[in-house]
C-alpha cells in the first residue's frame, strides 16, 4: 500500500500560491521590474508541481519570519534546461 506525500503539508515547506495576472501586474508596477527580473524556480520543483503551476506563472511564497512575522517572496516558474 502506497500513500502519496503532499509536500505542501510538510512543516519545512512554506505556503506556495499561483498569482493571478492582476496580482502579477500590480507586483511588477510596484517594484518597477519585469517578470524576467524575478528570481526563478523550476517547473519540476515538488511544491510547484503540487500546486499545478506552469512555466511563466509567478508564485508567491509566504514564510513565517522571526523578525518580520511574515515574509513574502516571488518566483517566476521556468522550464529546467535539458542536459
Amino acid at each position: 500500500m502506497s500513500t502519496k506525500l503532499n509536500v505542501l503539508e510538510h512543516v519545512m515547506v512554506p505556503d506556495h500560491k499561483i498569482m493571478s495576472e492582476e496580482e502579477v501586474s500590480e507586483l511588477l508596477s510596484r517594484y518597477n521590474i519585469t517578470t524576467e527580473q524575478l528570481p526563478k524556480i523550476y517547473h519540476d520543483d515538488p511544491a510547484v508541481r503540487e500546486i499545478g503551476a506552469n512555466a511563466d506563472d509567478v508564485i508567491r511564497i509566504i514564510r513565517a519570519s522571526h523578525t518580520a512575522g511574515r515574509a513574502e517572496a516571488y518566483r517566476l516558474v521556468v522550464k529546467r534546461p535539458k542536459k
